[in-house]
């Protein structure tokens, strides 16, 4: 089934929505904290965001990391597991608030920038770097006398918290507003950082930075949902090629770790040689188990 922009677009305002419900939270300056705090959302989306009702993955992850005796902790990666062996990245070009605000900054009228080959390759490679170390590694390593320690991504690094969560709730708080120093400042220049490049380049915070997407780029190749090219179908065209805005060799490795499902290189193919779903057609396995 190919899955236009429009429609791609409709199901990101959806899952924006109900990952963002609370929206009595951006009016009052609060942050919900009903039952439902204790799930994780699928996409970046965080926990401060006065409209989440859910919690932000990355920082749950952040919050156990170092606790392995909390009980919570296999809960947290089992959520992402189950993300990760499901849908792959199709959560990054579906569901992912933070994504679906990339996607919209990008379709500002401007003239856009091609990152060469060789930078953007080594480039790719920093978000994993980003999910091992101030993800993992620091909570575990860098705790407190009380064993605890702060979640370093989201307090040093991450876009997101600050548009979703920082913002809304000094415009809503004269107290916090008073309280603002350095550290806001050093996140508001990554945020405009952030905005400013993903207008140019698309989703540069998707291809560089974000620890949720690495993640789930390792189940890429075998979560249940896949991308799949059928060689008898396919005549060579690289259309699907010269349309990924992901920048992947579709041809050549159609799930890659880089691919986030988003359905363009489907829309393009005037052969009907992609498909993408729970299950395989026959005559697609057949033909990529002869390869």
């Amino acid at each position: 089934m190919k899955i236009n922009l429009k429609k791609r677009h409709l199901i990101q305002t959806l899952a924006a929505m109900i990952t963002n419900a609370n929206a009595k939270g951006f009016f009052e300056g609060t942050i919900y904290k009903g039952s439902t705090k204790t799930v994780c959302v699928p996409g970046l989306n965080c926990y401060s965001c006065p409209g989440a009702v859910g919690a932000c993955p990355i920082g749950s992850l952040q919050a156990v990391a170092g606790g392995g005796k909390y009980k919570i902790s296999y809960y947290i990666f089992g959520f992402l597991l189950l993300f990760g062996v499901i849908f792959g990245r199709l959560i990054c070009g579906f569901l992912c608030p933070f994504g679906f605000i990339q996607d919209l900054l990008h379709k500002i009228p401007t003239p856009k920038l091609t990152v060469p080959k060789k930078i953007d390759k080594a480039l790719r490679y920093l978000k994993y770097l980003i999910l091992l170390i101030p993800v993992i590694l620091l909570p575990i390593l860098l705790t407190d006398q009380f064993g605890t320690a702060p979640p370093y991504f989201c307090k040093w690094i991450c876009p997101a918290g600050t548009l979703e969560g920082g913002i809304p709730l000094l415009i809503q708080n004269e107290s916090l507003r008073n309280m603002v120093g350095f550290l806001f400042d050093w996140k508001v220049f990554l945020l405009i950082l952030t905005i400013v490049s993903s207008i140019l380049v698309y989703r540069p915070f998707c291809k560089y930075v974000c620890p949720l997407g690495a993640l789930y780029s390792l189940f890429n190749k075998f979560s249940f949902y896949q991308m799949n090219v059928d060689k008898n179908k396919c005549t060579g065209c690289k259309a699907c090629e010269r349309n990924c805005k992901m920048n992947v060799e579709i041809t050549k490795n159609i799930n890659s770790l880089e691919c986030i499902r988003c359905g363009d290189c489907k829309t393009v193919c005037k052969q009907g040689a992609i498909s993408s779903g729970f299950r395989q057609r026959k005559s697609e396995k057949l033909s990529n188990d002869s390869q």
